[in-house]
């Protein structure tokens, strides 16, 4: 397998101070930017996070959303008041200019994209954004195959699931029954606890639901698995509520997800240093 993409950015980051906030504006051709000869710092590179969000289902308002297209352009800096933190890169928030329809063909047809050169660049890490019942925020282990039942907004389930036709020409034919992130859940939910999530629970979940959700976050994690490629992506459950302040706090902790899932893997990949 190729040099994880994390390793590389890591070893361009060696021996830079501390990191700076970054312009969305900056970001665009940071990852192209040559070291200066007076400086001697190394080029930036810019990490890109994808995020989507669902749109409505049974004339719910979808939280994800409304939380995923409101969204910065690039991850802010953290205030001074948080203490120390790992240096990371730059960081890219890409969002789609539309919501992901709650519908199992859509969510076949369009994932594969997400993972080849999307909106001009190549994904390093995505967050699939979700709505489930309670208040509890759920980052998902783990995606299922088999098992949806659940009729979508069109009232349709996949079709290979309605016909029985699971054969060598199946789309997951010789997949595991079940896919896990590749990242590292426990330490990211440290890291997202740690942020300080005002009157929020955040939570480690094991079963993503057999519906939508499971299926865009399995649908992610296959097409990594066949492309041989690593499995940095992870499902956010939201709760249901819709309101600006609902929203406004899903924001905050989907920015607080990003930073400690780059953080997790910047200290995993190694030489992280603290600033």
């Amino acid at each position: 397998m190729k040099p994880s993409v994390f390793s590389l950015l890591v070893s361009a980051l060696a021996g830079t101070v501390a990191a700076k906030p970054v312009e969305a504006a900056a970001i665009a051709g940071a990852d192209l930017e040559p070291a200066s000869p007076m400086t001697q710092h190394a080029p930036k590179a810019v990490l890109t996070v994808l995020v989507t969000g669902f749109g409505n289902f049974a004339q719910l308002k979808n939280p994800s959303w409304e939380i995923a297209k409101g969204l910065p352009s690039c991850l802010p800096a953290l205030g001074a008041d948080k203490g120390k933190t790992i240096e990371i890169p730059p960081v890219r928030i890409l969002v789609p200019q539309e919501a992901i329809p709650v519908s199992y063909k859509a969510v076949r047809e369009i994932v594969p994209s997400f993972w080849e050169t999307y909106q001009g660049h190549k994904v390093d890490l995505a967050i699939h954004i979700g709505m489930t019942a309670g208040s509890v925020y759920k980052i998902e282990r783990r995606g299922h195959r088999n098992g949806y039942k659940i009729g979508d907004i069109d009232e349709e389930i996949p079709e290979d699931e309605e016909k029985g036709k699971k054969g060598e020409n199946w789309i997951w034919q010789g997949l595991p029954d079940e896919i896990q992130t590749e990242l590292d859940l426990d330490d990211v939910l440290k890291r997202w606890q740690g942020f300080g999530a005002k009157n929020a629970s955040l939570q480690v979940s094991e079963d993503a639901g057999r519906f939508l959700c499971d299926f865009i976050y399995y649908s992610s994690l296959s097409t990594l698995w066949k492309r041989q490629r690593p499995r940095k992506v992870v499902f956010l459950h939201v709760p249901t509520d819709s309101s600006s302040q609902a929203v406004r706090q899903g924001q905050e902790l989907t920015l607080s997800l990003i930073r400690s899932m780059v953080e997790s893997e910047t200290q995993r990949a190694g030489n992280a240093a603290c600033t």
